[in-house]
């Protein structure tokens, strides 16, 4: 068994997944458009064929799945944060910037007493981010 986040992105999804590949390191799995279904839509309009229909894409050894839903362009993330756990300062320090442009800085990344490094982020999807270095002793 396993859970795995399935983000409805709204019209963005493919722009998504690039930044991810860009600044997270993920790394497609699998992506399939509306044209590529071997059935039609009904809420498919003829403008939508190229968004993404399902994808699944890693981030380290985290899956997530992801969708263009209905296109709307009106995504809504509510009650949940993608942990974003790496090894380095560094690293945190990368993708924590990364995240930030063009999103809204939560928590500003610190040391705290449970990492020498954490911080909270919104992307500019709108995906809440958890960006954490295990303490070497937590690993």
């Amino acid at each position: 068994m396993s859970v795995q986040p399935y983000l409805f992105l709204e019209g963005r999804c493919e722009e998504a997944i690039e930044f991810y590949k860009a600044n997270l390191g993920a790394e497609v799995d699998m992506l399939m458009r509306f044209k590529d279904s071997p059935e039609q839509n009904p809420n498919c309009t003829p403008a939508d064929t190229n968004k993404v229909m399902h994808a699944s894409f890693r981030v380290g050894g985290s899956s997530i799945l992801a969708s263009d839903g209905q296109a709307n362009g009106n995504p809504k993330f509510q009650g949940f944060a993608l942990s974003f756990t790496v090894d380095t300062e560094a690293q945190a320090d990368r993708a924590f910037s990364a995240l930030a442009a063009g999103g809204q800085v939560q928590m500003p990344l610190t040391k705290t007493f449970f990492s020498p490094r954490f911080g909270m982020v919104c992307d500019k999807f709108g995906i809440f981010w958890m960006i954490y270095v295990a303490p070497p002793n937590a690993k």
